[in-house]
Order: C-alpha cells, then sequence, then structure tokens
C-alpha cells in the first residue's frame, strides 16, 4: 500500500500553508507558541475564519457545511493546521454534536443547530461523565423522566468542560433501569438556560477553570430534543466518541512540539547550560521520540491509505488514541525537564514576547498538569487497550 502524497495532495497542502499564513491573526498564533490559554472569544474568532473559508467543518457532509475531502486531504489540514501554530475550533462544536446531528438528527434539529454550531453562533459543552461513571460511562445515574411532551431531569455531571460558557449542552440521561446498562440511555440537548440548570466551577490542578459540575433539579426539556430513539443514546455515543477517539492523537501538534524541543536543544548545547553527558542524554531522549513519533504517523497514514480505499480501521481509532495521547504526555514531560526551576511554578503567562525562555518553558507546569487527562477523556486508555484487545486479538 503506498503511503506517499500525490501531486495534486502536495498541491493542496501548499494551498492550505498559504491561507494558515495569510488568514491566520498574529496575536492567536502567538497565543499558541507560547501555550497560553485561549479565551472565548479567541476560539469563535479562529472558527469564524475557518468557517467563511468553508473549512470549519470540513469532514461533515457536503450537505450541512463540509468538504469532500480525501482522508489523505483531511490529514494534511489537520497536520498544517498543528504546524503552523493555529487554533483549534471548539472540539465539542466540530467533532461531537455536528457529526452527530448530521447522522442522527431529524430536520428540525438539522435546520436549527447545525450552520449555527459550524459558525460558533451556538457553543456546546458535553454532558457525560459523572461521579462514578466517567469511563464506565454506561453506569450513569442522572434521570430524565417522562412527563407528557417533557423530560423531568434530576442528577449531576462532572468534569464537563467550558459548560460556563456553554449555550447549549448535548447528554447522556438514563430513562430506563431496566436491562443492561447500556439499554435505557437517552441522548438529549439541553438549552443551559434552562431552569433548575446549576453550573459550578472546578479550578484544576494547573489554575485553570476549565472543568465544572452541573447538576439538575427538576429540568424540563422537550421530548423533541430527543436525538436518536429514546432508550438508544449509547449507540449515538459509540458514533460521536469514535470521531472525538479518531482525532485525538494529533501528530502534527506533537511534530511542532517536537521542532521546538530541538530548538532548545540546540541554544542549550550552544550556551554550555548542558555538560557533554547531559547533551547525549537530551539527543538520545529526543531521538527514541521522534521514531515514536514516525511510527504513529505511519499508523496514521496507514489508516488514511485504508480509508482511501474503502477498508475498515479496525480498532485503529483506539490504538491512535492510547499512543497518541502517551506521546503528547511525554512531550510535556521532556519539556519540564528542560525547563528546570524555571518551568515549576504555575505563574501568569500573559505577555506577547514570544521568547522561549520566558513563554513556552514559563508555561511548563501548567502545560505538564493538564495534559495528564488526555489519556482519561475520550474513554481512558486502558478502555481502549480492551477494545484493541477484543476486536483486533478476539481475547
Amino acid at each position: 500500500m503506498k503511503l506517499d502524497f500525490t501531486a495534486e495532495e502536495l498541491a493542496f497542502r501548499d494551498e492550505v500553508r498559504a491561507f494558515l499564513k495569510d488568514a491566520l491573526p498574529g496575536d492567536l498564533r502567538q497565543k499558541m507558541i507560547d501555550r497560553e490559554h485561549l479565551d472565548k472569544a479567541d476560539t469563535v474568532r479562529w472558527q469564524r475564519i475557518l468557517n467563511a473559508r468553508g473549512w470549519a467543518v470540513t469532514h461533515w457532509p457536503v450537505q450541512y457545511g463540509g468538504q469532500n475531502w480525501t482522508p489523505a486531504q483531511r490529514y494534511i489540514f489537520q497536520e498544517e493546521m498543528a504546524l503552523a501554530h493555529a487554533p483549534e475550533g471548539s472540539p465539542f462544536n466540530v467533532n461531537m454534536i455536528g457529526p452527530v446531528l448530521c447522522r442522527y438528527g431529524t430536520d428540525a434539529q438539522k435546520e436549527n443547530f447545525l450552520a449555527a454550531t459550524a459558525n460558533i453562533d451556538i457553543w456546546w459543552c458535553q454532558g457525560f461523565s459523572e461521579p462514578g461513571a466517567g469511563s464506565d460511562l454506561a453506569s450513569l445515574k442522572t434521570i430524565a423522566i417522562r412527563d407528557g411532551d417533557d423530560y423531568v431531569l434530576n442528577g449531576q455531571k462532572i468534569w464537563t468542560t467550558q459548560a460556563q460558557h456553554a449555550d447549549w449542552m448535548f447528554g447522556l440521561f438514563r430513562t430506563d433501569n431496566s436491562g443492561r446498562k447500556q439499554q435505557g440511555i437517552t441522548f438529549l440537548l439541553l438549552d443551559m438556560k434552562t431552569p433548575g440548570i446549576t453550573v459550578r466551577p472546578i479550578e484544576t490542578i494547573d489554575g485553570g477553570h476549565d472543568a465544572n459540575e452541573v447538576f439538575f433539579d427538576d429540568v424540563r426539556v422537550p421530548v423533541g430534543n430527543v436525538v436518536g430513539e429514546e432508550g438508544k443514546g449509547w449507540d449515538v455515543a459509540k458514533h460521536l466518541l469514535g470521531s472525538e477517539r479518531s482525532g485525538i492523537a494529533r501528530i502534527g501538534l506533537s511534530k511542532e512540539r517536537l521542532s521546538q524541543l530541538r530548538v532548545l536543544e540546540r541554544r542549550l548545547a550552544g550556551d554550555g547550560t548542558l555538560t557533554q553527558e547531559e547533551q547525549l542524554r537530551l539527543a538520545y531522549k529526543l531521538a527514541e521520540v521522534e521514531v515514536e513519533l514516525r511510527a504513529l504517523e505511519l499508523t496514521q497514514l496507514r489508516v488514511v491509505a485504508a480509508d482511501a480505499h474503502g477498508g475498515g480501521a479496525n480498532a485503529a481509532a483506539s490504538i491512535l488514541k492510547v499512543k497518541g495521547t502517551e506521546m503528547q504526555q511525554r512531550m510535556t514531560e521532556l519539556v519540564t525537564e528542560l525547563a528546570g526551576p524555571a518551568g515549576l511554578a504555575v505563574t501568569d503567562h500573559d505577555h506577547h514576547g514570544g521568547d522561549l525562555d520566558t513563554g513556552w518553558l514559563g508555561a511548563a507546569a501548567p502545560f505538564y498538569f493538564t495534559m495528564r487527562k488526555v489519556s482519561i477523556f475520550g474513554g481512558s486508555n486502558e478502555v481502549q487497550k480492551n477494545i484493541i484487545a477484543k476486536t483486533m486479538l478476539g481475547l
């Protein structure tokens, strides 16, 4: 199976690079280089620039705003975005609820939500995890009891990313306790302004506020907000999680971070900061990471090639999720090690100098801590390994 890009694909790559060079605002690029936290306005601004170009939701069906790109083009676009230090759009809008509504939504839901979701006129959050129901999501207990034309919700969600900004939530709720725990779960859309919804912040160890608790106290949700069928929400969730995991490897992002580590390696070697023995040890670690990253990239390219020829990805999404998130965490460990004492404090990174010592390395601690989560969200890596064992090895 040939893994090289065609001339047409290379021309497409040049087109993407030219667009990013011209369209990406300099202040957003600098924030990404400095590892500064992007606020809601930053994400909205960039996604609307992409949407105006027709590139915000490229993997959606064409009739809903997508592009008829090949798997190789999608891969090239994602990699070039990372290498250009471009922010991502809202993953909840682009990679989660959008594809779900394209496949399972009613005509009314598609009309009401898809265009607004692509342009972030609606900001979504995901109501999945609960206390005691994280990776074992099917154990969720927040109930939705049918009452006429509404469901009445009671319970709690936790680790709800950016719920403080959200206009709407998509979530899983238990509508039936009989049968297997994967049964009786319904996928619902909730207006976050509905009476009875309370959002409480969770401040994480990196000093940020991205996660929240969300409480439901007799919250009424119209029956028309069911996505798919009542009691069949688990099937909808599996489709959503498959889309989330397939993009979670972020190979381009890891390649960009490795290139920055190489720059820092040369600087430290040149200014005498490192002894010869330390230089050799660092060179070995970076070479090891680069070899693993190239192997991961080849795996991704094989998946792309298989997709292009109609082949099934099997458990590839789980493989990419496991190894991709391990690589992301490995990068943060190297950054923290190289930063030394300068990277230990969680500090205010409100600066725009772009210097590696004051920007990138100064963010080492929060960068390290926040990336601990990537091996858990989207389904923990332990769960993914079980999927791989069952699907590929028949265990």
